[in-house]
């Protein structure tokens, strides 16, 4: 299915597919009048919809209702539990299972003499969404968004990525949409600029390349880099795309180029954290330096770089090396909580996976920095999926390529790593796979 819908402020038509089946903008908005006239007296509503298209309608449904959503990074009970104690007025918007919380079922039936009003003519400061960082460094963390701020950002995005040329086209997006990647380049870009939105979320690779075949041309594949070397694995008879997005993850050029031949689209790389939103793009396989959307602008002092801009939730602090290129142009280096010193030797776990992954008969292998317990300190170690392939083997592999003070110990081998929705990987299970559990 394919769904769009857009603000006439916005300018552009929508277009929705759902199931193969088309939704209008007109349907679209009388959907989320309908839905918005049932929603409880709350202030805040977690949106649990794994529906593309009934998320899509709980979230202009409960703007339209000055209802807060809470977009949890995984609905795990744990979670769920936080998010009552911390918003004790919230209630759940679930299509599946059944929270322990308050909750409402999304209807199997819309109908009612509801009129068709545009759902995103709201205030510019109310708020709309608070996101939670997907928790691969810690505890989730909350980021308050006004409608403002999104469609800032949904409207910088779409002028750098030119979504003028793509209007009438599909995006189809392998992220889930309760992230602030998928969120703003899946649902905002393709409602604030008049595209289609394939609401299948597909994950696996046949079921991308069947959303891509089937989807209504030009194409815009909103992706990983996790997902893409799985599509790459098996690039015969690939469907073309016209423009593909990747993010939540660094990715190797090599990666970039080889996307690029295989789909025949230029493949641009987005640079953000869910705080800041969307910051910087560059298309990889050509670029080394990232360039800032409009309206972005970062300064730096002590602490690091900041960001700040119209789009951007205040000057924020960025978890990351940067340096500044231009005014509005910038070099990427290792993420501040992944730069390690081990026996007063410094590296990257960045770095230190790129040498992993590029051992032949690696399919997948992440290394991380363990506890310190008791008066041990804490130790590296590296989960790999690697089938056919010793422990021996690999190690042998990696003593050729870093150095021995940040060789892995433990080694374990697994069938596959604990990776969520985006391809990231929750720091408190991988620290449970190497024997230390939170």
């Amino acid at each position: 299915m394919t769904v769009s819908a857009v603000s006439q402020k916005d300018g552009h038509g929508p277009a929705a597919l759902q199931a193969l089946r088309h939704v209008s903008q007109a349907e679209f908005w009388r959907d989320a009048a309908a839905l918005a006239g049932r929603l409880p007296a709350h202030g805040h509503v977690v949106n649990l919809c794994t529906d593309r298209y009934r998320f899509m309608t709980g979230l202009a449904a409960a703007l339209s209702r000055r209802q807060v959503s809470l977009l949890p990074a995984a609905n795990v009970p744990a979670a769920l539990s936080a998010l009552a104690e911390d918003y004790p007025d919230c209630y759940a918007l679930t299509d599946g299972a059944r929270p322990a919380l308050p909750y409402m079922d999304y209807p199997n039936d819309l109908a009612g003499a509801f009129p068709a009003a545009d759902p995103f003519a709201v205030a510019a400061d109310q708020p709309a969404v608070i996101l939670f960082t997907s928790g691969s460094t810690g505890r989730p963390k909350p980021t308050l968004k006004t409608w403002s701020t999104l469609r800032q950002s949904a409207r910088a995005a779409g002028a750098r990525l030119g979504i003028a040329g793509l209007l009438g086209g599909t995006v189809i997006g392998t992220v889930p949409h309760h992230h602030s990647y998928g969120l703003e380049s899946v649902i905002l870009l393709g409602l604030l600029h008049g595209l289609a939105i394939d609401t299948s979320w597909p994950l696996y690779p046949a079921d991308i390349r069947a959303a891509l075949a089937r989807a209504p041309g030009p194409r815009l594949l909103v992706t990983t880099p996790v997902h893409l070397r799985a599509l790459l694995a098996e690039p015969e008879d690939m469907p073309q795309a016209d423009l593909i997005l990747s993010a939540t993850a660094p990715l190797p050029v090599e990666l970039a180029i080889a996307a690029e031949t295989c789909f025949g689209a230029p493949l641009i790389e987005i640079y953000g954290c869910t705080e800041a939103g969307q910051l910087a793009t560059r298309r990889t396989a050509r670029e080394a330096n990232w360039h800032c959307l409009d309206g972005v602008e970062l300064h730096q002092d002590a602490l690091g770089t900041w960001a700040s801009g119209p789009a951007v939730p205040g000057p924020t602090l960025l978890n990351d090396m940067i340096e500044l290129t231009g005014p509005a142009s910038f070099m990427l280096g290792a993420r501040t909580a992944d730069l390690i010193d081990v026996a007063g030797k410094r590296s990257s776990l960045a770095y230190l996976n790129h040498q992993l992954l590029d051992i032949a008969g690696v399919q997948d292998g992440v290394f991380v920095m363990g506890e310190a317990q008791g008066g041990n300190v804490a130790r590296l170690a590296a989960l790999v999926v690697a089938p056919g392939l010793t422990p021996q083997t690999i190690m042998a592999a990696l003593r050729e390529r870093i150095d021995a003070a940040f060789l892995p110990r433990p080694l374990v081998l697994v069938d596959e790593l604990p990776r969520n929705g985006l391809g990231k990987l929750p720091r408190a299970d991988l620290l449970q796979l190497i024997g230390q559990a939170p």
